[in-house]
């Protein structure tokens, strides 16, 4: 099973920013989700072409499981 922790800011053009993180430490919190979230918009570490993230919107753990089939 493949997951990812998916945490989404609001930019100054006020548009949606998704930063994608596969396979996050299974002990993961929501306190220590928020923190790396204040610490990336405190210490201005990513930008996007609206410009620097400026506020949390959202984090979530997302669980997905592939079956896989072989062709012949």
């Amino acid at each position: 099973m493949a997951s990812y922790l998916e945490m989404l800011f609001r930019n100054q053009a006020d548009q949606l920013v998704t930063i994608s993180v596969i396979d996050p430490r299974p002990d993961i919190t929501p306190g220590d989700v928020e923190a790396v979230m204040d610490t990336i918009i405190a210490q201005n570490i990513f930008t996007s072409p609206g410009g620097d993230l400026v506020a949390k919107v959202q984090a979530r753990v997302i669980e997905r499981t592939y079956t896989w089939y072989n062709m012949s």
